[in-house]
């Protein structure tokens, strides 16, 4: 090997072990009180952060040659955060899950699966007590599962009532372990365990109690309750653990505790429902009665505002995460007082 050839694999390899680099979040927190509603009433949500992407800090050898790192969220439509404070963002503008662990500063791009397909339309996100990330890629009409790390362990895509058609919203039962999938094209519910074994389907299309009409996205609520997103027929439908219907309620309109185009919905720990709607820009929250109590934010480019918004969570702690979709951005709040 000659000096010339020696010294470029010195430089790559030098280079390269200088790339296992930190990671923050390219954030911005709140300057000024921004809460909802606003005076005189009792405040129940502030605004916190927000979030457009993921950075490198510090210096080194692969910056000063390369620049530092930097993906930023382009069209962000899903998110969810593990028990460790981890966060993983569906962004299909990027074509891949953003996945971040603040405790060890890692930022993972988790764009690909095994069998060398590239994502094409990751919509959403979940995390089972492992740490496992669940995500729904609605062209390849599969759900995949990945480790921790972002290591691709096994795709769901089969039952025993056929294929899955679209799979869309996610969210995981820790009590039972069960991971929950909404299927969009097939007007269903479908339950599977950990391990991707499919254990029964509730729902098939229509108006009526139980049935769907393209549902779209799901949460777990704290109270072991199961809440649904029925898009076209402009509503929020309930259903306990084993999939029965408990309650509904919404319709379409364009007033105060009507739905547009609902997507993303969430339940805090005392029963509040959160529904996100892109038509209005805005999320409605709503009593566990189905009352309507009070609406988040408008169309804007400002803290507090939105452009088409989807996907929504609340984690554990009772911290508001909301896609911001148009604005490419995640927002984050804080539930500060729940008492109705």
């Amino acid at each position: 090997m000659n000096k010339k050839l020696l010294a470029l694999v010195c430089l790559i390899a030098l280079i390269a072990s200088g790339c296992a680099q930190k990671w923050a979040l390219d954030a911005q927190s709140t300057e000024a009180q921004l809460a909802w509603p606003h005076p005189p009433e009792k405040q129940r949500i502030r605004h916190i952060m927000t979030i457009r992407g993921f950075k490198e800090k510090g210096d080194n050898l692969k910056g000063f040659f390369f620049g530092k790192g930097e993906n930023r969220l382009i069209k962000p439509v899903a998110v969810a955060t593990g028990r460790d404070g981890r966060i993983a963002i569906a962004d299909t503008g990027t074509k891949s899950v953003h996945l971040y662990i603040p405790k060890e500063e890692l930022y993972i791009d988790v764009f690909s699966f095994d069998d060398g397909e590239m994502m094409i339309s990751p919509v959403s996100v979940a995390f089972d007590d492992d740490l496992r990330l669940y995500v729904s890629d609605s062209f390849y009409e599969k759900i995949a599962v990945f480790d921790s790390r972002g290591k691709y362990l096994y795709p769901i895509t089969r039952m025993a009532v056929g294929d899955l058609k679209r799979p869309t919203g996610l969210a995981y039962d820790p009590g039972e372990k069960r991971v929950f999938a909404v299927d969009t094209l097939s007007h269903k519910i479908h339950v599977f365990t950990t391990k991707g074994e499919h254990l029964f389907s509730f729902g098939a299309r229509g108006s009526g109690d139980g049935q769907f009409n393209f549902p779209t996205h799901i949460f777990w609520s704290p109270a072991g309750l199961i809440y649904v997103t029925d898009s076209m027929n402009y509503r929020v439908e309930i259903f306990d653990s084993s999939g029965k219907f408990h309650a509904a309620f919404g319709h379409h309109g364009d007033g105060s505790g009507d739905f547009a185009m609902p997507k993303g919905v969430a339940v805090d720990r005392e029963g509040v429902v959160y529904v996100v709607d892109s038509l209005f820009d805005n999320i409605q929250l709503f009593d566990e009665r189905g009352q309507f109590l009070l609406t988040l934010g408008s169309r804007g480019i400002n803290q507090g505002e939105f452009w088409l918004p989807s996907g929504i969570y609340i984690d554990e702690s009772d911290k508001l995460y909301i896609c911001d979709t148009y604005n490419q951005r995640i927002q984050i709040f804080e539930i500060i007082n729940n008492n109705r």
